[in-house]
């Protein structure tokens, strides 16, 4: 693997360097250093990714005819290595990262011209229904109704950890069109309006102390046809197509290594680099490294057509495990600071209502004030987009049969 960047490349990098330095705010980078969730908040997100749209660059892995952008694979890794050098916050990935993606693989020319633009805008504002109270890694067990009424489905059921559900005004949802055959075939894949009648939303406060996910309970809601994507009773398709981009289609290695180069930074900076934790960075950042190469190999292969495929998978293992692994280093690093718990002085990426704003200072250094919310909220990170023993699985099943 050639990993020499050209003199265009690194034109480029001066490029990328130079928009964020004259565009990416004190108050975003501020923001984006206090976070503890996958999450920037709706308000901070939409402002970001508004700055990124003026300039053509809010979703750069889109075909080109959609707004995306003609770039190289080293310049696709250039992008996502400045971003996490800057200390840019992330977009909301639901819709750029998820609903577009499966949109222009599977969507109707109609559905792309309406839906693709109001994503790049952030005119629509996307949550995703797929678990379910007894369907979570095994999705295919979902059993929200979707009746054919004509040129509706009237959509009965609950979806459950629906991030930013209270918020979204949009929904991509798996419904059950069918119960004969396999499972798997009976589903149907539909964008729904959270503003039509009979959608509720209920929010889950989770340990973390924020309110992101939710319970979405839907009664006889009404769903034009013309909001299938794919083809009726085929949604697992769609499904398993975006599933790829939700656990593999971007990189974790660039923001992995941006965080585990700030820990080493603040344990040097008061005196706690000893031997043996400077041990425990360097076999967490060999790790990460290898990590970073793969998803250049997969950068590549994407750039010629490709999906993420069974890579997807091996990604979202590694990348989620090492990222809780970087919050214990945290931890350890924080000691007795960690016993405070404040994640109202922190970004939490939702409200903290069991946790108000108030005006006492924090407590401990501002480092430290991250380590514990970031580590409960992480610990999600092997469960969602399919838990990692499903991953594991699916890789079993791919590679040896």
């Amino acid at each position: 693997m050639d990993l020499t960047f050209s003199a265009a490349d690194e034109a480029f990098r001066a490029e990328v360097r130079d928009f964020l330095e004259k565009n990416l705010s004190a108050d975003l980078r501020a923001y984006a250093a206090k976070m503890t969730s996958v999450y920037a908040d709706k308000p901070i997100a939409l402002r970001w990714q508004e700055i990124l749209r003026k300039k053509g660059w809010a979703a750069p892995s889109w075909p080109v005819e959609y707004g995306g952008c003609d770039w190289s694979v080293a310049q696709h890794y250039i992008w996502q290595t400045e971003l996490a050098r800057a200390g840019a916050p992330p977009l909301s990935p639901m819709g750029i990262g998820m609903c577009g993606p499966a949109l222009i693989g599977h969507g109707s020319p109609e559905q792309k011209a309406y839906y693709l633009p109001r994503i790049l805008s952030g005119e629509d504002f996307w949550c995703q229904g797929y678990s379910e109270p007894h369907a979570g890694s095994d999705l295919a067990a979902l059993t929200m109704q979707a009746i054919d009424d004509g040129d509706s489905f009237i959509c009965s059921g609950q979806k459950i950890w629906t991030t930013h559900a209270h918020e979204a005004n949009m929904m991509f949802c798996l419904v059950r069109t069918r119960n004969t055959g396999k499972r798997q075939e009976g589903i149907t894949f539909l964008l729904i309006d959270m503003t039509a009648p009979g959608v509720r939303v209920d929010p889950i406060l989770m340990l973390t102390g924020e309110h992101i996910q939710n319970s979405v309970f839907f009664d006889e809601v009404r769903v034009p046809k013309a909001n299938v994507v794919g083809q009726i009773d085929r949604g697992w398709d769609v499904a398993k197509y975006l599933l790829e981009f939700e656990r593999g289609g971007s990189a974790y290695g660039p923001r992995l290594r941006g965080r585990i180069e700030q820990i080493r930074r603040t344990a040097l900076a008061e005196g706690l680099l000893d031997a043996g934790f400077a041990q425990k960075l360097a076999a967490a950042e060999a790790q990460i490294l290898s990590l970073e190469a793969a998803e250049l190999r997969q950068m590549a292969e994407l750039s010629r057509g490709g999906t993420p495929g069974l890579k997807a998978s091996m990604m979202k293992v590694l990348g989620t495990e090492l990222s809780q692994r970087l919050t214990e280093l945290s931890i350890e690093l924080a000691g007795d600071y960690v016993a405070p718990y404040q994640p109202n002085h922190t970004s939490p990426g939702g409200p903290t209502p069991n946790f108000p704003r108030g005006n006492a200072e924090p407590v401990g250094p501002e480092w430290a004030i991250t380590a514990a919310p970031k580590y409960f909220n992480d610990r999600a990170g092997s469960i969602y987009a399919g838990s990692n023993e499903i991953q594991r699985n699916i890789l079993a099943k791919g590679t040896i049969g």
